[in-house]
């Protein structure tokens, strides 16, 4: 499948061919929800902890006589009915995650880049650099080429351009090393330059 190679000033440069086996496969949100899935759950802190009874600051003394007394048994004041009690159950700090096939991983990936190309989001960007670490003149540039939501995707990232567009709300930039499911579907728009689509089709193929 060929595309048009267009350069920040939106002029275009060139064409390229985008390989079928990553960029032209079928849409499949099975794949894509159980690699979002496993990305949200592995970076989960898990740090959620309740007290259980054995962790609870009271006495261990029997409140009052099993008997004779008309009231229910307790056993312990630090059980969960009582007030600063235990919480029975609760969550206790754990790793949320779960194991994904790299075959999986590796389909989920090129279906996510099959997804942007049927819609029409990916765009081929003959290089991603900039002169100086200027915002301003860099989200001028972006606003002319009309992307508000955007993930460009560089193969290796330059230094101005990763500064200057730190700062630009929705716009994200990464290496090709990084490129990701969750952070591909999460943007409107699916910037790649030349040497990441290089790179993307020599690790995917």
């Amino acid at each position: 499948m060929k595309t048009n190679v267009i350069s920040l000033d939106n002029q275009t440069v060139g064409e390229i061919e985008l390989a079928d086996a990553v960029f032209g496969l079928p849409v499949r949100t099975d794949i894509l929800f159980r690699a979002v899935n496993w990305q949200l759950a592995k970076r989960q802190s898990g740090n959620h902890k309740t007290k259980g009874i054995s962790e609870i600051s009271g006495t261990t003394k029997k409140p009052f006589n099993q008997k004779g007394g008309g009231r229910a048994r307790q056993g312990s004041l630090r059980s969960a009915q009582f007030r600063g009690g235990a919480t029975i159950f609760g969550p206790v700090v754990r790793s949320h995650a779960h194991d994904l096939p790299k075959k999986v991983r590796k389909l989920a990936l090129k279906t996510a880049l099959s997804s942007k190309a049927k819609d029409g989001k990916l765009i081929v960007l003959d290089t991603a650099s900039a002169n100086s670490p200027k915002t301003k003149e860099l989200a001028a540039r972006l606003s002319t080429l009309g992307w508000t939501s955007v993930l460009i995707i560089d193969g290796a990232v330059d230094g101005n351009f990763a500064l200057a567009s730190r700062n630009i709300p929705y716009v994200d930039v990464l290496p090709q090393v990084g490129a990701n499911v969750y952070d591909i579907l999460r943007r409107d728009t699916l910037v790649l330059t030349k040497d990441a689509v290089q790179a993307l089709e020599a690790r995917l193929k």
